[in-house]
């Protein structure tokens, strides 16, 4: 019989998408892909020139656990440099991706009988790995009008003495905004005041736009810090999703935990992998600069076409690459017997019958709003968007 637990747990949905889009592509349909978030760049040279040099070095053995030496001084140079924090290499663990290091966290903190603070809409996995680890994830509400940003009273009312942790994402995956350092500053306040921790995921924290600000939560203080597991990455900054390198970095009795827990499961990340991700923080920055300024281009003409459409409103997001409108106007409408009901309804529609892929808002806890991803070129934001209007226009 099949664990209990994994009973609990759904596939991924942007996954999904991206698996149904590509199927359909295999098939020979034009399919215009919003659903991945997956920067269409490629990897910057330095970084796979180092790659190469580390297979010809043969440099293809096992590593520590938690990563080569050099790339911990190059996570904590890039930590202290870019976010004004100051961790040793007992603070930092490197692991197969964001996503694996926030799974090590699940497992090294989350049990039976703990509650788990999320935040929607949230970025899919979040929920999925509280429950996998016999946690409960509660979620908190955000709201348009606020910019989706957590409102602090909310937050401390839902706080019961089960609490374990809150996760934070910012910028946001889905919405693509950003937290204020007046918010944080009281989420900090009220996770002090409950003895809860504060897991950040900052993966998207170079993807900045209009002069806004990333701000980590762990900066604000040391006893906030000491409260802070910070999660980032290389695959959003340096489009190297394929490479899978993430890192946590935090109180050292949690990373000293995480660190066994991976041990028992992938062992050392990829060591190719770690040095390019040395040459990836360490090297020339013009790389990824290049690329969010290209971002933003690419943000602005999404947002002005989206807004253009008929039943659909977009606020501007201020970071990552994801656009978030509302559709709650298109709910209800129907052509032949199509009847759009819900945001699932609406991406089923728009897959089939306009070859558009994107991801319904109540794959993120958010109903009534789609998630499209602009990690594509102008050229598809162009056709993506004509498709779209020209299939809403069809509803009655």
């Amino acid at each position: 019989m099949i664990a209990e637990r994994t009973k609990k747990v759904k596939p991924s949905p942007t996954l999904a998408v991206d698996s149904k889009a590509k199927e359909l592509k295999a098939k020979g349909f034009d399919v215009v892909n919003f659903g991945v978030g997956e920067p269409d760049f490629d990897t910057p040279e330095h970084v796979k020139e180092a790659a190469i040099k580390a297979i010809r070095d043969g440099f293809t053995k096992y590593t520590p656990v938690g990563g080569i030496d050099e790339l911990k001084e190059a996570i904590i140079d890039k930590l202290e440099r870019d976010n004004g924090l100051k961790y040793g290499k007992e603070n930092i663990l490197v692991s197969c991706g964001a996503k694996h290091s926030l799974y090590n966290i699940a497992q090294a903190l989350f049990g039976p009988g703990d509650e788990v603070m999320i935040p929607s809409p949230y970025w899919v996995s979040y929920p999925d790995q509280v429950l996998i680890n016999d946690a409960q994830p509660v979620i908190v509400e955000t709201y348009e009008e606020d910019n989706f940003m957590l409102q602090p009273e909310v937050l401390e009312n839902k706080i019961t003495p089960k609490t374990k942790a809150l996760i934070l994402n910012s910028p946001s995956n889905p919405t693509g905004f950003i937290y204020s350092k007046k918010v944080l500053e009281k989420v900090a306040e009220i996770a002090l005041k409950h003895n809860i921790y504060i897991i950040s995921d900052e993966i998207y924290e170079k993807l900045i736009y209009d002069d806004e600000k990333h701000i980590s939560i762990a900066s604000l203080g040391e006893e906030i810090k000491e409260k802070t597991i910070v999660v980032n990455g290389l695959s959003k900054s340096h489009a190297m999703t394929g490479w899978r390198i993430g890192y946590a970095a935090g109180p050292v009795e949690i990373i000293k935990t995480m660190t066994k827990i991976q041990s028992q499961s992938t062992s050392n990340p990829t060591s190719i992998a770690q040095k390019a991700a040395v040459a990836a923080l360490s090297g020339p920055q013009d790389c990824v600069e290049k690329m969010r300024q290209e971002f933003e281009r690419r943000r602005n003409y999404l947002v002005a076409g989206l807004n253009s459409i008929g039943g659909i409103s977009c606020k501007m997001p201020k970071g990552a690459f994801y656009a978030f409108p509302n559709i709650s106007k298109v709910l209800g409408k129907k052509v032949s017997n199509n009847q759009i009901n819900s945001s699932m309804d609406l991406s089923i529609y728009l897959l089939e019958q306009a070859k558009v892929a994107l991801v319904p808002g109540s794959a993120f806890g958010a109903e009534g709003y789609i998630r499209i991803s602009y990690a594509t070129s102008m050229e598809n934001l162009s056709k993506g968007i004509e498709r779209i209007r020209k299939a809403l226009e069809e509803l009655k």
